[in-house]
Formats: C-alpha cells, sequence, structure tokens
C-alpha cells in the first residue's frame, strides 16, 4: 500500500494545481474558473463550418468575436466570469460570411468554408 505523505512529487503537484487555479481564475472567483463550464464544438457540415459554446452566465452585450480565417477567438464576460478561447479552425473559412447568434446561453457561429490551397502544375 502507497503512502502519499511520503510522495516526494506530492508539493509540485500541489504547485502546478495552484498554478492552473490561477490561470483559469478559481483564486480569484473562488469557483472553478469559466473554462470549466464552458463546452466548445466545432463541426463541418459540407461547405459550412458550425462552432457551437455554452457560455453560461453571458449576456450578448458581453460576447465579442473575431476571425483570421483559420483561428475564431471568442472572448467573453459575465458578471463575475470571462472567458478568453482561440480555436483553431480544421479548414480555412471565408471570415466576412460569418453569422452568429446568441440563445439561451448558447453561441453558435457559421462560416462558409474555403477551397483548400490550389495545386500547382509544374511544366
Amino acid at each position: 500500500m502507497r503512502d502519499d505523505r511520503d510522495d516526494p512529487f506530492g508539493d509540485i503537484f500541489e504547485e502546478i494545481e495552484r498554478m492552473m487555479s490561477e490561470m483559469t481564475g478559481a483564486a480569484a472567483t473562488g469557483d472553478a474558473g469559466f473554462a470549466d463550464e464552458t463546452h466548445v464544438s466545432v463541426h463541418e457540415e459540407g461547405e459550412t463550418l458550425r462552432l457551437v459554446a455554452d457560455l453560461p452566465g453571458v449576456e450578448k452585450d458581453g460576447i465579442d468575436l473575431q476571425c483570421d480565417g483559420s483561428t475564431l477567438t471568442v472572448s467573453a464576460e459575465g458578471q463575475s466570469r470571462r472567458f478568453d478561447e482561440r480555436v483553431r479552425l480544421p479548414v480555412r473559412v471565408d471570415e466576412h460570411s460569418a453569422s452568429a447568434s446568441f440563445n439561451n446561453g448558447v453561441l453558435e457561429v457559421t462560416f462558409d468554408t474555403l477551397e483548400p490551397s490550389a495545386d500547382i502544375d509544374l511544366e
């Protein structure tokens, strides 16, 4: 049987957990952090890419979205929480085709996908 009191790495793991809690905001807010409550999923649907994110406790006015064609940045702020996420998209999208809706704490963003890079024939 293992005695955890003699674990030479115990202090290191506790320090890592403390640092991770600070990074997610748990130390400041006393909760598990906003990212722990947020679920982001990306779905490829033919020529459309759809991203769905659960943002509990956030109002529509507290959401900021930015896209460069390959990464979507979602920043959201509620009364006691802040969420910043950079989502690397699996395909290039036309960022100017973006459409977004927010209903009952669920953010949905859709994009038209772009053709993959063109092949260049050597002559």
